[in-house]
């Protein structure tokens, strides 16, 4: 063999085996819902109220990235979901399921995801002692005090489109937090939601399909509330 082909024969060997870098985040997860699509909401640490939004396809047996925006939490940034108590401006870490869609504005066209239009007397629930706590009641219902509430139309900007968090939803614990959603960025931090700018939410709304059962996996880089841990 001429030594020029053997400088190229071992060329070509080093770059087959060079690393191609760590795995999509979903792959290094401990779970993702069960479905073909998930949205990842990722922080440099449990402090940080700024970090990444992600949305995934899984497509032939991999994740495959769907699309991205800078993302803003809670102003007292992230704790474990499941030690997290309402009032106090954290975003809960965990992996949630996304219940349905809302807003005051009509749906995104493309929208497969159930939608619903917030109206003036659409609130929801954040009272500990209702029977309505952690839901959309419209009206309010009497054992739901509106100061222990949040008016939905009245926040134009950021639920001009939602989506649910299912963080404490399918079994409200009292306490806990209510009201957890994925929506339209405000002027700054948030009071424990995930917000995006409002184009990257039309185009989440857009992309999320039901059928696909998609989850939110919210999680710092490292550490007890990692986002791999979920």
């Amino acid at each position: 063999m001429r030594l020029g082909a053997a400088v190229l024969l071992v060329s070509a060997s080093l770059l087959t085996l060079a690393p191609s870098g760590p795995p999509p985040l979903p792959e290094r997860m401990a779970d993702t819902g069960g479905g073909t699509q998930l949205i990842t909401a990722q922080a440099s640490r449990t402090s940080s109220t700024t970090g990444t939004l992600t949305w995934w396809d899984r497509r032939d047996g991999r994740w495959v990235k769907a699309g991205s925006s800078a993302a803003r939490f809670g102003a007292k940034g992230l704790v474990e979901g499941g030690s997290r108590r309402q009032g106090t401006n954290t975003t809960p870490t965990g992996l949630h399921d996304l219940p349905y869609a809302f807003g005051i504005k009509a749906a995104p066209g493309g929208t497969k995801a159930p939608y619903r239009r917030v109206h003036q007397n659409s609130w929801w629930c954040q009272d500990n002692d209702s029977r309505s706590y952690n839901r959309w009641t419209e009206p309010r219902p009497a054992d739901c005090r509106a100061a222990e509430s949040e008016h939905l139309i009245s926040y134009g900007t950021q639920y001009a489109y939602a989506l649910v968090i299912g963080f404490n939803y399918e079994r409200p614990v009292p306490g806990r937090g209510a009201g957890i959603f994925l929506h339209v960025n405000g002027r700054g931090a948030t009071a424990g939601c995930v917000s995006v700018p409002r184009d990257a939410m039309r185009r989440i709304l857009d992309w999320a399909d039901p059928a696909r059962r998609p989850h939110i996996a919210i999680g710092t880089e490292s550490g007890p509330t990692s986002i791999v841990r979920y």
